[in-house]
C-alpha cells in the first residue's frame, strides 16, 4: 500500500511542539483533512502513547498548525491551530495555541510566504483564524535566515534559543464593547459559581486570548505551588477542577465538552517560595503571583501561551482575582510562577465607557525546527 507523502515541519514553539503544514498541501475537504491529521499524530490511541504517529500523547505535544498566505490586506499569513485528543478521534479547532504562535513567523518566512530583511527583525502579521485575532511576531534574522540559536532562556524549555517577541492585539472577545470587545461575558469581574459537589466558588470569567476561568488556589483545595505530580495522579482533584470548569463555562455561555480545549481553568495565589519541576528554587520576591492551568483535563507542565495572555489581561484590570493577588513590577509587567519556573508578561489596558479593553498583550517566546521533510500517512 502506497502511503501519502506530505511536506511538513516538526517545530517547537514556546513550551509546546507540533506538526506544521502549508494548508495547500492538505486535502481541501475538512473531514478528509482531519482524518489525515489524526493519522499523522496517531490518534485515537487507546494505549495513550501515540506510538504510531508524531504526537507526544500530551496536550502540549499533540498539535497541528496550518499556515497559508493571507487574503487579508493587513496580514501576511493565516494561522489555523488544531489540538488533537489522544484517545478520541477529535480535533479541537476552537482556540489558539499561544506557544506555537511563536513558531508561525519562522515557518512562514522559511516557506517563502513573505519577504524578510537579511538582518535585524522581521515583522510577521499573523491572522489567528481560530479566534479571529491578529498577532504580530518579531522574528530575529541573521544573514538572510531566521535566527534560531541564542541565549534567551524560557522556563519549561531545556535549551536556550533566539528570542521571538509576540504582540497579541485586542485579545478580548468581540461582543460589542468597542475595540477589542467586552472581555467579561457576564459583565462582571467577579462571579460566584454554584458547583455541584464543590459548593460556591468565586471566579473571574474572562475571554482574552482564550476563554479562561480564574479561581484562587484555596477554592480548589490547593496552595498554588503545585506541580503535575501533586495533581495529575489524583482523579478526585482533576474531577473537582473539571466541575468548576464546567460551571464556569456554563456561566460564560459556552458548552464545556469533557477535557476540551476551551474554556480553560487556572488557579492563582499570592507569591510564595516553591521548587520548580526541574528542582530550581523559585523565590517569592522574584515573582508577582503563582499561576497554574489545566489543559485538556490535566495540570499543564508550565503555562499555556493563551493562559499567559489571559493572566496578563486579568492582572491589568482592577477587580479580577489575578489583579487582587498579583504584585506588579515597576514596568507594569507581571512575572508569575508556574510549575516549570516563571514568565513575564504585560498588557496595555484602558477603561472605555465603563468597560475595560486590552489593546495589546506582550510576551517573549522562542521556537526552532526539530525536523523537516515529509510525514507518511497510510491511505485508507
Amino acid at each position: 500500500m502506497t502511503q501519502l507523502r506530505i511536506p511538513a515541519v516538526y517545530m517547537r514553539g514556546g513550551t509546546s511542539k507540533g506538526v506544521f503544514f502549508l494548508a495547500n498541501d492538505l486535502p481541501i475537504d475538512p473531514q478528509q483533512r482531519d482524518r489525515v491529521l489524526l493519522r499523522v499524530i496517531g490518534s485515537p490511541d487507546p494505549y495513550g502513547k501515540h506510538i504510531d504517529g508524531m504526537g507526544g500523547a500530551t496536550s502540549s505535544t499533540s498539535k497541528v498548525v496550518l499556515i497559508s498566505k493571507s487574503m487579508r490586506p493587513d496580514c501576511d499569513v493565516d494561522y489555523l491551530f488544531g489540538a488533537l485528543a489522544v484517545a478520541n478521534p477529535t480535533i479541537d479547532w476552537s482556540g489558539n495555541c499561544g506557544n506555537l504562535s511563536a513558531a508561525v513567523g519562522p515557518f512562514a518566512i522559511r516557506s517563502g510566504l513573505l519577504k524578510a530583511p537579511t538582518q535585524g527583525w522581521a515583522t510577521v502579521r499573523i491572522w489567528q483564524a481560530n479566534i479571529g485575532k491578529m498577532i504580530i511576531s518579531h522574528v530575529p534574522m541573521c544573514d538572510g535566515a531566521v535566527q534560531e540559536e541564542g541565549d534567551f532562556e524560557l522556563d519549561g524549555v531545556t535549551f536556550p534559543a533566539a528570542e521571538i517577541k509576540l504582540e497579541f492585539l485586542n485579545p478580548g472577545a468581540d461582543d460589542g464593547g468597542g475595540e477589542g470587545g467586552l472581555m467579561f461575558p457576564t459583565g462582571k469581574t467577579i462571579d460566584w459559581l454554584d458547583v455541584p459537589g464543590v459548593g460556591r466558588v468565586e471566579a473571574t470569567l474572562i475571554n482574552a486570548g482564550l476563554p479562561t476561568i480564574f479561581v484562587e488556589a484555596v477554592s480548589l483545595g490547593f496552595k498554588g505551588s503545585e506541580l503535575q505530580s501533586d495533581v495529575n495522579p489524583f482523579p478526585d482533584l482533576l474531577e473537582r477542577a473539571e466541575k468548576v470548569r464546567v460551571a464556569g463555562a456554563t456561566a460564560m455561555g459556552l458548552v464545556a465538552m469533557p477535557g476540551s480545549h476551551t474554556p480553560k481553568i487556572s488557579f492563582v495565589a499570592r507569591s510564595q517560595d516553591y521548587t520548580a519541576s526541574d528542582g530550581r528554587p523559585i523565590k517569592a520576591e522574584g515573582i508577582g503571583l503563582l499561576a497554574r492551568i489545566f489543559s485538556m483535563g490535566a495540570l499543564h507542565h508550565a503555562m499555556t501561551g493563551t493562559g499567559a495572555v489571559a493572566i496578563a489581561a486579568a492582572t491589568a484590570i482592577p477587580g479580577t482575582i489575578p489583579h487582587r493577588v498579583a504584585r506588579k513590577s515597576d514596568d507594569d509587567r507581571v512575572r508569575f510562577g508556574h510549575p516549570s519556573g516563571a514568565l513575564s508578561v504585560g498588557a496595555e489596558a484602558t477603561e472605555i465607557n465603563g468597560e475595560w479593553v486590552v489593546s495589546k498583550v506582550l510576551m517573549s517566546r522562542s521556537a526552532r525546527r526539530l525536523m523537516e521533510g515529509w510525514v507518511l500517512v497510510p491511505q485508507t
